[in-house]
């Protein structure tokens, strides 16, 4: 398929396509014409991305991430287990800096009710 029809299915964008060609997440094929050519689960390629971004999870740790990610998943559950450690370090990495959100939260609402 091509960009614009992966961009559709995905709710993404050409140029965040593009992008993640160029951070090594995608690899299309090229056509005859040089349009970029999308195999059929570069869709699950592209929703695995995007829920690690949403995660806050950084384009090279994906790009060690999705390799484990076995191919036309629908559920994202890494095949590698080596991956896991790294994964719970920085959900609680995330968890810490919630609490550090909630906190700060914490005193702008005592000055604000003062």
């Amino acid at each position: 398929m091509r960009i614009g029809e992966l961009a559709r299915l995905t709710g993404t964008t050409p140029r965040a396509l593009r992008y993640y060609e160029e951070q090594g997440l995608l690899r299309p094929g090229r056509r005859q014409s040089g349009y970029r050519d999308y195999p059929p689960q570069a869709e699950h390629t592209v929703r695995h991305i995007q829920l690690l971004l949403s995660a806050g999870l950084g384009t090279a740790t994906i790009a060690e991430i999705l390799p484990c990610v076995p191919d036309g998943a629908t559920v994202l559950a890494p095949k590698c287990p080596e991956l896991l450690d790294g994964l719970a370090r920085e959900r609680a990495r995330i968890t810490e800096t919630m609490a550090g959100l909630a906190a700060a939260r914490n005193v702008l609402d005592r000055i604000i009710g003062a």
